[in-house]
């Protein structure tokens, strides 16, 4: 159960005056190390979170388990002035602060992950909204390309990236679905390891949340994309999931009192048990094996990680 960390978190981000330092303060109280940065866009400003939380056989302590990504994606928490109140988007930033509140819980407890985890998000209060079919979107406060090439770690080896999935009529359940994993422009089958730990933590049918190759693509081309669930995947060797907070009806990101606090509770729920099974080596995002197979029949994908087809390819966290 995660619900107090869930709640606890919404608390701390429902404020017009929240920001990075007040909430890195809150972790580190906690016992986390938290890295803060404030960045500056033509849209506004935020602050940038790294949370760094080390395993019992992590990286970081020269052991062989391996490290995963757990990204808040979003444009921002907030719509102010013209909203106020934690708004839809603010999803993805809500369920990473409150996974590391309740990895740090456990390991307060004597429960220490076998991995290391880093979680990543950035908290905006005022962010702008833009005009998006069926509904408007929460625009970032800065550059998508330097948010995403900031969260997605290049010690990260599987990425959850989590990201509020309301605004569209490709998905019509409420609830929490995982994506196909993506990686190096190719959409790979939905893992079997996630869907098993989803419909466990559920109690229900997995779903799972459909992608195109537009969405493999950077943002910034021209092209329709869902929304920036799968954006760390451009930047990136490393297998990317997405987890989506979803909902029946198509509703708007820059929408209040739209937050669905049990739903969040299962996404947390959710990247912990990943988080378990990842680090002990019994939860696999793709088939290595399969991955390779493909590539000696087709040919590399990672032309559509580049923001232009003449680009270079980028490496593993950019």
């Amino acid at each position: 159960m995660a619900m107090k960390q869930t709640i606890e978190a919404y608390e701390l981000l429902d404020a017009a005056t929240v920001n990075g330092e007040i909430v890195a303060s809150t972790l580190r109280g906690r016992g986390l190390d938290v890295e803060v940065r404030h960045l500056s866009g033509r849209n506004g400003e935020t602050d940038f979170l790294k949370i760094l939380i080390p395993g019992e056989r992590g990286r970081r302590k020269g052991g062989d388990a391996p490290t995963l990504g757990i990204i808040g994606r979003l444009g921002g928490i907030g719509a102010r002035p013209h909203k106020i109140g934690l708004v839809s988007d603010a999803d993805g930033a809500i369920t990473a602060i409150a996974t590391a509140m309740k990895i740090a819980d456990m390991r307060a407890c004597g429960d220490v992950l076998a991995g290391d985890v880093i979680i990543t998000t950035h908290i905006c209060p005022r962010a702008p909204v833009k005009p998006h079919h069926p509904v408007p979107f929460m625009d970032s406060p800065v550059d998508i390309d330097t948010l995403v090439r900031l969260e997605t770690d290049p010690a990260m080896e599987a990425i959850l990236s989590i990201d509020t999935t309301r605004g569209n009529r490709v998905i019509n359940i409420r609830g929490i679905a995982i994506s196909p994993t993506v990686k190096e422009g190719y959409i790979l089958r939905v893992s079997e390891d996630l869907l098993e730990i989803l419909q466990v933590v559920t109690g229900r049918l997995p779903v799972v949340l459909p992608l195109t190759t537009q969405d493999l693509t950077p943002y910034g081309n021209g092209l329709y994309h869902l929304n920036s669930i799968v954006q760390p995947a451009t930047v990136t060797t490393a297998p990317v999931v997405g987890v989506a907070l979803t909902s029946e009806v198509p509703v708007p990101g820059s929408a209040t009192g739209a937050s669905q606090v049990v739903d969040i509770e299962q996404a947390v729920r959710f990247c912990i048990e990943v988080a378990k099974a990842f680090g002990v080596g019994i939860c696999r995002f793709y088939d290595p094996e399969e991955f390779e197979r493909l590539i000696q029949l087709y040919g590399s994908m990672r032309h559509l990680q580049a923001p232009q087809p003449w680009s270079l390819p980028v490496g593993k966290g950019g």
